[in-house]
């Protein structure tokens, strides 16, 4: 790290910087706002349809634009925070963000909503990025897991509150006001970065790598809009299937150039670390239960147990009020110190699948059985989710941080389409075999529509809920592997490095 005369003298004792917690305060706010324009633009679907005179093709790039472009970015932007400044960076991601947000609050077509949500992902894959990079530079070892953790809150808040954010706004303004309040917070953390934030950066100085930019862009982005599609599509259609091909051909060319190339943006060697493998493995696999299990609830919810749209964000919110309040305590970071990552990790991983699998089996047709499993992962993320960044943060060199949050936002995004589509595929075979004739989750209204009686009806929705259970005690499984794979993989590191 580079640091000037002046921000030198706001080091504190041991290099951490004497306004660390105002800083994070200020990084929290801007890394708040990025998540919420992930989810809060699903609530305002019917009104962007009337304003705008949407298409569902026009509406479904308008949510996705700001995703693809933010998840095929990450790692190059993460490489451009090393190179160019984290500082600087940040400075260019609430830039972008904001006037992004301003575009797309003035928006007066499809076409001009979707470039500027296009814009904002740009702005996004930056703020991602510096936010834990300057993080990892302005904390010591000591209170980096209390930091990182606060950190992995407000991602947690962020992923819940968008719709109920949405909604609030939605009651009182016009669709544009979801964008426009974006503004002012990144004015606010604008004037906050520049007076506050250290500029740091890799002295090394090494050239850019432009072509392994390009690559981890294009194959990035083929692979998650496989991943968006799906769904649509169908994942056997040839669009999807040939699109994931394109791109893991491009990221499997990506990995070879790297491995070759003398100064790479993103280093293979790390993942010779067993502690690096091993908390790359579990961040997948909790990404993979979290986002994948949130998918199946919200249908639960509504079409078994029948809750309006709404109602049901509600009722998936303790997920995340746990995370929040949990890792406020500081819970994960004392038990850090105390029983060491590793062991952290796998009980918080243990946890989330305990959680899947209360859900699978008590909250069948009772709302009380889904709460006590929404509570117990959300006490599993709050350990596990912090002592993986961490894990993976401290794996890489301080001059590489960018890079290091680069791959964990690359982790969470390719674990969250990874559970949505594998469990999202479990249930659907589930369902189809129980159902002949069905041909998925997305089929279930229309079978129960053309249902022969009340007693037909009620054999469709238990083969939906049964469906429901079995992805989930799927998740489950592939949780707890994942996490005692971790456990592992993060145990043998340290006695390696003891040794």
């Amino acid at each position: 790290m580079t640091a000037t005369a002046a921000e030198q003298n706001d080091l504190a004792p041991g290099g951490a910087h004497a306004r660390r917690w105002l800083i994070l305060g200020v990084i929290c706010l801007a890394q708040l706002t990025v998540l919420l324009d992930n989810t809060v633009l699903n609530v305002a679907i019917p009104s962007l349809t009337a304003d705008l005179h949407a298409s569902t093709a026009d509406v479904q790039w308008m949510i996705n634009a700001y995703a693809l472009v933010q998840s095929g970015l990450v790692l190059t932007a993460g490489s451009s925070t090393d190179r160019y400044g984290r500082k600087k960076m940040l400075v260019a991601g609430l830039a972008l963000f904001g006037v992004g947000s301003l575009a797309a609050g003035l928006a007066q077509s499809s076409g001009q909503l979707i470039a500027a949500r296009a814009g904002m992902g740009v702005g996004g894959a930056l703020l991602m990025t510096t936010t834990l990079a300057v993080v990892v530079q302005i904390f010591d070892d000591a209170e980096r897991v209390k930091a990182i953790g606060i950190w992995s809150t407000v991602s947690s808040l962020g992923f819940a509150a968008g719709p109920l954010i949405g909604g609030v706004m939605l009651d009182h303004f016009w669709w544009g006001a979801i964008f426009l309040v974006n503004i002012p917070v990144a004015v606010v953390g604008l004037v906050a970065v520049v007076r506050l934030v250290p500029e740091s950066r890799d002295p090394r100085g090494e050239r850019p790598d432009l072509v392994g930019a390009v690559l981890s862009t294009l194959g990035m982005t083929a692979v998650v809009y496989a991943i968006i599609s799906g769904p649509e599509h169908g994942w056997g259609s040839a669009q999807v299937l040939l699109t994931a091909f394109a791109g893991v051909a491009v990221l499997t060319g990506f990995v070879l150039w790297e491995l070759h190339v003398p100064h790479p943006m993103l280093d293979m060697h790390f993942f010779r670390n067993q502690r690096f493998t091993g908390a790359v493995a579990g961040a997948i696999l909790v990404a993979f239960g979290m986002t994948g299990s949130l998918f199946l609830l919200t249908q639960h919810l509504q079409f078994v147990l029948g809750y309006e749209p709404l109602e049901a964000g509600l009722r998936t919110a303790p997920l995340a009020l746990t995370v929040v309040a949990l890792n406020l305590t500081g819970l994960g970071a004392r038990l850090v110190v105390k029983l060491g990552t590793p062991a952290v990790i796998a009980a918080g991983m243990s946890l989330l699948a305990a959680g899947l699998a209360a859900i699978a089996l008590l909250g069948g047709r009772d709302y009380g059985g889904m709460l006590l499993g929404l509570l117990i992962m959300g006490a599993g993320v709050a350990l596990a989710m912090p002592a993986m960044a961490n894990a993976i943060m401290s794996a890489i060199p301080p001059e590489k941080a960018g890079v290091g949050a680069g791959v964990n936002g690359t982790l969470a995004e390719f674990g969250n389409g990874l559970g949505v589509a594998v469990l999202g595929a479990v249930l659907n075979s589930r369902f189809a075999a129980l159902v002949p004739g069905a041909v998925g989750a997305a089929s279930l209204p229309a079978a129960l529509a053309a249902a022969d009686g009340p007693a037909e009806r009620e054999r469709i929705t238990d083969a939906f809920a049964s469906g429901l259970e079995t992805s989930q005690l799927v998740g489950a499984l592939a949780v707890l592997a994942g996490g005692l794979l971790a456990g592992a993989l993060l145990r043998r590191a340290e006695r390696t490095q003891a040794d």
